[in-house]
């Protein structure tokens, strides 16, 4: 019986490290805040990485999507904010550009997007956004 809880412990405590080195890996270097709506209208944010490449900022959603990607895909302008400045843009995913978007992304995040890359089965398949500038909705806060 004491193999047995050695072994949750084991598997208990592994679970907690990833989990914790996982939520440092995407919170450590430049995190953009995204504000999309929900069905409902009201407002939701997410954490996301940025690059930027060719005049324009870059984000990225894995293969499988996620709840920002939906909400992003049904109502495609979005607000970002970015080193204290809120803007609007128009969200656009541009699947041509995977192979740049992600050596960007591997280049500025290292080590952290190797290991969440790991963690969510590579980056294959993963889906570049765009963010065009929509004029007149550019806010400070």
């Amino acid at each position: 019986m004491k193999y047995v809880y050695v072994s949750i412990a084991v598997v208990f405590s592994l679970t907690a490290a990833i989990f914790l080195l996982q939520m440092i890996a995407s919170e450590s270097g430049e995190v953009v805040v995204v504000h999309t709506q929900d069905d409902t209208g009201a407002e939701v944010t997410t954490r996301l990485w940025v690059v930027d490449y060719d005049q324009a900022q870059w984000l990225r959603v894995g293969a499988d999507g996620s709840r920002w990607y939906s909400r992003m895909r049904a109502e495609p302008l979005v607000q970002v904010e970015r080193a204290g400045n809120l803007a609007a843009y128009q969200a656009v995913p541009t699947p041509t550009q995977s192979d740049t978007v992600n050596a960007l992304m591997q280049k500025k995040y290292g080590w952290r997007d190797s290991l969440m890359g790991w963690l969510v089965g590579g980056r294959e398949g993963s889906i570049p956004i765009r963010l065009e500038p929509v004029a007149h909705h550019a806010t400070t806060r």
